[in-house]
């Protein structure tokens, strides 16, 4: 059950075991910022922790005697399967001399598990699977081939939205941002991906996520915290309390809209919603009070209305 923030929505889920196969087609990969890896050195005290080592051979390989070989992979838990698609590794090394400078990219890869040939040095190594990601330092040296094994800790999300009568939302009505689930001292929230469609499923580090998820593109939004496990796909059905409301300028009741309306929607506390121009301008609105004006031809008009869940309403102001 994952719970809602807002006490006139209801949010519902289950999780399932997710493989990535069965979503690799699924989600971009981007690279959305630099989380450091803690995992102890495995080579060479004196190394700092966060580093693999690439050993140095006794026999250099011929023509690459200054390079080193590393094969990267990457596992969806510590004890999970390999993923076999949709990643993509990035090399970067810091500037020398330049400590405030942005690490050069030297390398991108989308091979599944390259076997890459760098020069001896420090790098920093970040593989991404959609928009789950993890970064490791390594230490290159010369000599034969090594392995780096990243662990993603990654699972998937899938939102989808009900309206009115629990009904599945028509197509392109909703869109739902994804947030950080912890926030900064001024309390606001690091965006991970925003615009996506209900349905998709999206690739993230396991933790806890925040969903804003809107209706149309007004005041109908449902919030919800979710929490992501490794491994796994989980599932928020999100149910939106929204309704339909039009807008209709006219000279009498019942009669022709007037073209070329400005309009301009405001709640009960008098805080804009929503403007717009034209003659029949349609909104979706959460449930409540409001107050429409409409200006035409230089004169202003207005009217108090409801909006009643699930209910399409159409508002007719009266030019008086």
């Amino acid at each position: 059950m994952i719970r809602s923030l807002t006490a006139a929505s209801v949010v519902m889920g289950c999780v399932t075991v997710w493989t990535p196969a069965a979503i690799a087609q699924q989600a971009g990969s981007t690279w959305p910022g630099t989380q450091i890896e803690r995992q102890p050195a495995t080579i060479n005290s004196g190394v700092p922790t966060n580093t693999t080592v690439v050993p140095r051979s006794a026999t250099e390989p011929r023509g690459n005697a200054n390079l080193g070989e590393i094969t990267l992979s990457a596992f969806l838990t510590d004890d999970g399967q390999r993923i076999d698609q949709g990643l993509v590794w990035r090399a970067f090394q810091e500037q020398p001399g330049s400590p405030t400078a942005k690490p050069k990219i030297v390398g991108t890869w989308r091979e599944a598990s390259p076997s890459v040939k760098l020069a001896p040095g420090e790098y920093i190594i970040n593989v991404a699977f959609g928009r789950a990601h993890v970064t490791r330092r390594i230490s290159v040296e010369p000599g034969a081939p090594a392995q780096a094994r990243f662990v993603l800790n990654v699972g998937g999300l899938r939102v989808s939205t009900l309206v009115g009568n629990r009904e599945p939302a028509p197509d392109r009505t909703v869109s739902y941002d994804i947030f950080s689930g912890e926030t900064d001292q001024q309390g606001n929230r690091t965006k991970v991906m925003s615009g996506a469609r209900p349905g998709l499923i999206v690739r993230l580090n396991a933790g806890i996520y925040h969903v804003v998820s809107t209706y149309g593109d007004a005041n109908a939004i449902v919030r919800a915290d979710v929490n992501v496990e490794a491994g796994k796909l989980t599932e928020a059905i999100v149910s939106h309390t929204g309704a339909r409301v039009t807008f209709k300028l006219v000279m009498r009741a019942g009669g022709e809209a007037q073209a070329d309306a400005q309009w301009g929607v405001f709640n009960a506390q008098g805080e804009p919603v929503k403007e717009s121009v034209g003659a029949l301008p349609t909104h979706i609105l959460a449930p409540g009070a409001y107050v429409v004006t409409a200006k035409h031809s230089g004169r202003s008009f207005r009217r108090d209305f409801t909006v009643r869940a699930g209910e399409t309403t159409q508002v007719e102001v009266v030019m008086q």
